[in-house]
């Protein structure tokens, strides 16, 4: 696809590099076919050539209003474009700096902007488990996109997590190394807990910690590191999400220095796609660039490690408890990450009955971080999609690898919605 950037963004590098993403689109419309939003609404706008084309006229001086902004908004960023694209354009990072682009040309109402400051600030600080708090007791009167995305205190059935310990958690077990390649997964590994997962589903973390120790891997959670950025490099708060990088950088780089971690583990496939993305993120910073690469490079989803520690867990697992299981994969796994199958194959290979074939399960659910919240139509109709998938396949429960998918489905069924982590953890026989 053909661009001549304006004068207006001459000397601009994000234009430059938006423009050759837009170079090797080649307008097939392949991604049309999987994006959800354009399968929903049927509106070229509203699929990826037609976003693409929309950058295209910004960057060669056409208008761009509020109209273009609402189909960005529209956006899921859920990447299924990507993995379908044939010619391999970046759409993700295309979006990401279209979007700032347009919105310092069509400003949003006091309203919108106060609501996306509010999301942005209040789900990413230590404020947020008085928030929680106080939210639940007063959940019925809340707007349903941010009632649905409040379990019930019962849901959350341990205590909100607190910072860790000085020192590692001791493994519960210390188990010999195999043959079949477990001796290359980590021993000592420091736990993300994020933003609004320890107080609003602190169950995962402590059953991450039991799952690790049974395989022989202690965790640690090192106080410093919070929010990995993502929240707020998607509502359009780059510096924001820059802030939290280096922080998250400087709180894992003395451990990581010296040699007591030996990798990153994520249980929100999130979180674990945005800290994989620190060394772009932060490649242009002196002082960051190196410490950055390396803490990408240790970065693990716990997918990953999990199915890394698979043989050291069989044979401590009662996987018949479960009962039968269908599985989500979020899109930050299957399509940010490109680790499609892999929780499918280590639940398999531990013994679970998870249920194949869930019907369009390259399809997002329409979670997308804030995106419940702030388009709240489409994100519905995308979840009871996604429900209706699901249930199809007869499971009782319903798992997937991120906080933000697990609280949406569970909006939308009277299943159990659990992080797969979860299950793992109740199926581990007594020590």
């Amino acid at each position: 696809m053909r661009v001549e950037i304006g004068p207006e963004f001459a000397e601009s590098t994000d234009a430059h590099a938006a423009a050759a993403i837009i170079r090797k689109c080649v307008h097939c419309g392949f991604c049309n076919a999987t994006c959800p939003t354009y399968r929903l609404t049927g509106d070229e706008l509203d699929g990826p050539r037609g976003r693409i084309y929309l950058i295209k006229q910004l960057l060669e001086g056409g208008a761009a209003g509020e109209r273009t902004r609402s189909h960005l908004d529209r956006c899921l960023t859920c990447l299924n474009c990507e993995t379908t694209c044939p010619s391999g354009v970046e759409y993700g990072r295309l979006v990401e700096i279209g979007r700032p682009l347009v919105e310092a040309r069509a400003p949003r109402s006091l309203g919108a902007r106060l609501q996306r400051a509010l999301l942005r600030e209040g789900l990413t600080s230590r404020g947020f488990a008085a928030a929680v708090a106080l939210g639940r007791r007063v959940r019925p009167l809340l707007p349903r996109g941010w009632r649905d995305r409040l379990p019930p205190r019962s849901v959350a059935t341990t205590p909100a997590h607190e910072p860790a310990p000085p020192t590692p958690i001791v493994p519960a077990t210390h188990v010999p190394a195999t043959s079949e390649g477990s001796d290359r997964a980590p021993r000592r590994v420091l736990l993300l807990a994020g933003c609004v997962q320890p107080s609003l589903l602190p169950a995962i973390d402590r059953a991450t910690e039991r799952v690790l120790a049974a395989a022989g891997v202690g965790t640690r959670v090192v106080a410093g590191a919070g929010c990995c950025g993502a929240l707020r490099e998607h509502l359009s708060d780059h510096a924001g999400a820059l802030h939290a990088m280096r922080r998250n950088v400087d709180a894992w780089w003395p451990l990581l220095s010296c040699g007591e971690a030996d990798a990153i583990v994520v249980n929100a496939s999130a979180c674990a796609l945005m800290v994989k993305n620190y060394p772009r993120a932060l490649a242009e910073d002196p002082r960051y660039a190196a410490k950055a690469a390396t803490v990408g490079a240790t970065a693990r989803d716990l997918g990953e490690l999990v199915a890394a520690l698979a043989p050291r867990l069989r044979g401590r697992v009662r996987a018949a408890r479960a009962g039968p299981i269908a599985f989500h994969p979020p899109c930050t796994l299957q399509h940010g990450q490109r680790l499609g199958g892999v929780v499918e194959a280590a639940l398999r290979g531990l013994g679970f009955d998870l249920r194949p074939a869930v019907r369009d399960a390259n399809l997002c659910c329409g979670s997308a971080g804030a995106y419940s919240i702030l388009e709240p139509a489409i994100a519905t109709a995308l979840r009871d999609q996604k429900v209706g998938a699901l249930e199809e396949t007869g499971a009782g429960t319903i798992a997937s690898a991120n906080v933000g998918c697990i609280l949406h489905l569970q909006a939308g069924t009277t299943r159990p919605v659990r992080h797969w982590i979860e299950i793992v953890a109740d199926a581990l026989a007594a020590q």
